[in-house]
Protein backbone atom coordinates (compact mmCIF):
# COMPACT_ATOMS: atom_id res chain seq x y z
CA UNK A 1 0.00 0.00 0.00
CA UNK A 2 1.15 3.39 -0.78
CA UNK A 3 1.35 5.98 2.02
CA UNK A 4 1.85 9.62 2.38
CA UNK A 5 4.85 11.43 4.61
CA UNK A 6 5.52 14.82 4.03
CA UNK A 7 6.81 17.28 6.46
CA UNK A 8 3.50 18.66 7.48
CA UNK A 9 2.04 15.84 8.67
CA UNK A 10 0.96 15.36 12.28
CA UNK A 11 2.10 12.63 13.58
CA UNK A 12 2.00 10.66 17.37
CA UNK A 13 4.73 7.91 18.93
CA UNK A 14 3.57 5.60 21.32
CA UNK A 15 6.23 3.55 22.51
CA UNK A 16 5.69 0.10 23.91
CA UNK A 17 8.93 0.05 25.61
CA UNK A 18 8.72 -3.27 26.65
CA UNK A 19 8.07 -4.80 23.81
CA UNK A 20 11.45 -3.42 21.99
CA UNK A 21 13.43 -4.06 25.11
CA UNK A 22 12.79 -7.57 25.27
CA UNK A 23 12.87 -8.29 21.27
CA UNK A 24 16.11 -6.45 21.13
CA UNK A 25 17.26 -8.39 24.11
CA UNK A 26 16.15 -12.07 22.96
CA UNK A 27 16.99 -11.52 19.38
CA UNK A 28 20.38 -9.60 19.57
CA UNK A 29 21.60 -9.49 23.22
CA UNK A 30 21.46 -5.56 22.61
CA UNK A 31 19.87 -2.62 23.90
CA UNK A 32 17.41 -0.25 21.97
CA UNK A 33 18.62 2.92 20.62
CA UNK A 34 15.79 4.50 20.70
CA UNK A 35 16.84 8.04 19.42
CA UNK A 36 17.56 6.44 16.20
CA UNK A 37 14.74 4.70 16.24
CA UNK A 38 12.54 7.71 17.17
CA UNK A 39 14.52 10.17 13.94
CA UNK A 40 13.46 7.32 11.97
CA UNK A 41 9.54 6.69 12.84
CA UNK A 42 9.08 10.10 12.36
CA UNK A 43 11.30 10.42 9.09
CA UNK A 44 10.99 14.74 9.12
CA UNK A 45 7.52 15.04 9.92
CA UNK A 46 6.37 17.19 12.32
CA UNK A 47 6.06 15.19 15.70
CA UNK A 48 3.19 16.36 17.97
CA UNK A 49 3.80 13.75 20.67
CA UNK A 50 6.17 11.12 21.54
CA UNK A 51 5.26 8.67 24.50
CA UNK A 52 6.98 6.33 26.45
CA UNK A 53 5.21 3.19 28.39
CA UNK A 54 7.48 1.57 31.19
CA UNK A 55 7.30 0.59 34.60
CA UNK A 56 9.44 1.59 37.86
CA UNK A 57 11.59 -0.31 39.88
CA UNK A 58 12.07 0.46 43.53
CA UNK A 59 15.48 1.53 43.33
CA UNK A 60 14.73 4.22 40.97
CA UNK A 61 17.77 4.11 39.23
CA UNK A 62 16.57 4.19 36.02
CA UNK A 63 15.89 8.12 36.08
CA UNK A 64 18.73 8.61 33.53
CA UNK A 65 17.33 6.63 30.67
CA UNK A 66 13.86 8.54 31.47
CA UNK A 67 15.68 12.00 31.59
CA UNK A 68 17.26 11.07 28.48
CA UNK A 69 14.36 10.29 26.95
CA UNK A 70 13.09 13.39 28.36
CA UNK A 71 15.63 15.25 26.25
CA UNK A 72 14.78 13.90 22.96
CA UNK A 73 11.29 15.39 23.51
CA UNK A 74 9.77 11.65 24.68
CA UNK A 75 7.34 12.01 27.70
CA UNK A 76 7.08 9.26 30.07
CA UNK A 77 4.50 7.19 31.16
CA UNK A 78 5.76 4.83 34.65
CA UNK A 79 3.89 2.53 36.76
CA UNK A 80 5.12 0.57 39.48
CA UNK A 81 5.75 -3.45 39.06
CA UNK A 82 3.17 -4.96 40.61
CA UNK A 83 3.90 -7.93 42.30
CA UNK A 84 1.44 -10.55 43.87
CA UNK A 85 1.38 -12.22 47.04
CA UNK A 86 2.75 -15.75 45.14
CA UNK A 87 5.73 -14.01 43.64
CA UNK A 88 3.70 -13.08 40.22
CA UNK A 89 5.17 -10.01 38.76
CA UNK A 90 2.31 -7.79 36.65
CA UNK A 91 3.59 -4.76 34.50
CA UNK A 92 1.41 -4.24 31.66
CA UNK A 93 0.69 -0.57 29.72
CA UNK A 94 -1.46 -1.74 27.28
CA UNK A 95 -4.61 -0.38 27.73
CA UNK A 96 -3.37 3.04 28.73
CA UNK A 97 -1.36 2.88 25.60
CA UNK A 98 -4.62 2.50 23.59
CA UNK A 99 -6.71 4.87 25.26
CA UNK A 100 -4.03 7.51 24.92
CA UNK A 101 -3.61 6.95 21.33
CA UNK A 102 -7.29 7.52 20.85
CA UNK A 103 -7.65 10.32 22.77
CA UNK A 104 -4.73 11.78 21.04
CA UNK A 105 -5.44 10.44 17.27
CA UNK A 106 -8.18 13.44 16.55
CA UNK A 107 -5.08 15.85 16.40
CA UNK A 108 -2.95 13.51 14.11
CA UNK A 109 -2.39 12.37 11.16
CA UNK A 110 -0.15 9.33 12.06
CA UNK A 111 -0.46 7.37 14.43
CA UNK A 112 3.36 5.38 14.78
CA UNK A 113 3.04 2.59 17.42
CA UNK A 114 6.74 1.52 18.33
CA UNK A 115 5.87 -2.65 19.00
CA UNK A 116 5.12 -6.16 17.40
CA UNK A 117 2.55 -7.17 19.78
CA UNK A 118 -0.62 -8.30 17.88
CA UNK A 119 -2.96 -6.98 20.43
CA UNK A 120 -2.70 -3.70 19.14
CA UNK A 121 -4.45 -4.83 15.67
CA UNK A 122 -8.20 -4.46 17.16
CA UNK A 123 -5.97 -0.38 17.95
CA UNK A 124 -4.63 -0.23 14.50
CA UNK A 125 -7.84 -1.02 12.79
CA UNK A 126 -9.92 1.37 15.07
CA UNK A 127 -7.64 4.40 14.50
CA UNK A 128 -8.04 3.59 10.51
CA UNK A 129 -11.41 3.12 10.37
CA UNK A 130 -12.70 5.41 13.52
CA UNK A 131 -9.76 8.12 13.90
CA UNK A 132 -8.97 9.15 10.15
CA UNK A 133 -5.45 8.00 10.80
CA UNK A 134 -2.66 6.59 8.95
CA UNK A 135 -1.34 4.16 11.02
CA UNK A 136 2.33 2.65 11.13
CA UNK A 137 4.04 -0.19 13.20
CA UNK A 138 7.75 0.01 13.96
CA UNK A 139 9.29 -2.94 15.58
CA UNK A 140 11.55 -6.18 15.09
CA UNK A 141 10.47 -7.88 12.13
CA UNK A 142 11.40 -11.37 13.54
CA UNK A 143 9.52 -11.08 16.90
CA UNK A 144 6.44 -8.58 15.54
CA UNK A 145 2.85 -10.30 15.01
CA UNK A 146 1.93 -11.14 11.57
CA UNK A 147 -1.53 -10.04 11.87
CA UNK A 148 -0.24 -6.52 12.96
CA UNK A 149 2.42 -5.97 10.03
CA UNK A 150 -0.79 -6.96 7.54
CA UNK A 151 -3.15 -4.10 9.74
CA UNK A 152 -0.65 -1.37 9.17
CA UNK A 153 -0.34 1.08 6.74
CA UNK A 154 3.40 0.87 6.76
CA UNK A 155 6.12 -1.50 8.85
CA UNK A 156 9.66 -0.49 9.38
CA UNK A 157 11.00 -3.50 10.25
CA UNK A 158 14.44 -2.70 13.30
CA UNK A 159 15.63 -6.03 11.34
CA UNK A 160 16.89 -4.29 8.45
CA UNK A 161 19.66 -2.24 10.22
CA UNK A 162 20.07 -3.78 13.54
CA UNK A 163 23.51 -1.61 13.91
CA UNK A 164 21.83 1.39 13.63
CA UNK A 165 19.04 1.04 16.15
CA UNK A 166 20.46 -0.89 18.90
CA UNK A 167 23.65 -0.11 21.35
CA UNK A 168 26.40 -2.87 22.02
CA UNK A 169 25.43 -4.75 18.25
CA UNK A 170 28.36 -7.14 17.41
CA UNK A 171 27.14 -8.80 14.11
CA UNK A 172 27.53 -7.33 11.11
CA UNK A 173 24.44 -5.11 9.70
CA UNK A 174 21.86 -6.46 7.00
CA UNK A 175 21.95 -2.95 5.45
CA UNK A 176 17.79 -1.28 5.06
CA UNK A 177 15.89 1.56 4.00
CA UNK A 178 17.66 3.37 6.61
CA UNK A 179 21.55 2.05 6.26
CA UNK A 180 22.46 4.76 4.23
CA UNK A 181 20.95 7.78 6.80
CA UNK A 182 22.88 5.39 9.38
CA UNK A 183 26.30 6.32 7.93
CA UNK A 184 26.18 9.48 7.51
CA UNK A 185 24.57 11.27 10.26
CA UNK A 186 27.03 11.54 13.10
CA UNK A 187 24.95 13.53 15.65
CA UNK A 188 22.11 10.96 15.87
CA UNK A 189 21.43 11.14 19.25
CA UNK A 190 21.63 7.65 21.47
CA UNK A 191 19.11 6.40 24.04
CA UNK A 192 19.49 2.90 25.17
CA UNK A 193 17.12 1.65 27.65
CA UNK A 194 19.09 0.09 30.53
CA UNK A 195 18.52 -3.89 31.52
CA UNK A 196 16.58 -3.01 34.61
CA UNK A 197 14.32 -0.82 32.76
CA UNK A 198 11.95 -3.62 32.32
CA UNK A 199 12.33 -3.82 36.34
CA UNK A 200 13.37 -7.50 36.49
CA UNK A 201 17.15 -7.32 35.50
CA UNK A 202 20.48 -7.23 37.25
CA UNK A 203 20.73 -3.79 39.12
CA UNK A 204 24.38 -3.52 38.05
CA UNK A 205 22.66 -2.62 34.75
CA UNK A 206 20.50 0.08 35.82
CA UNK A 207 21.51 3.43 34.18
CA UNK A 208 23.05 2.36 30.91
CA UNK A 209 22.51 5.47 28.34
CA UNK A 210 25.33 5.91 25.74
CA UNK A 211 25.67 8.94 23.69
CA UNK A 212 22.95 11.24 24.43
CA UNK A 213 23.78 14.99 22.41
Amino acid sequence: MSIIKHPEQRVGVFIDTQNLYHSAKNIYHARVNFGNVLKDSVAGRRLVRARAYAVTTESGEEKGFFDALAKIGVEMRLKDLQIFSGGAKKADWDVGLAVDAITASPKLDTVILLTGDGDFVPLVRYLQNHGGCQVEVVSFGRSTSLKLKEATDDFLDLDEDPKRYLMNYRGPSRGGRARQESNTDSRDISVSAPDDSMAEQDAAEIGKITGVE
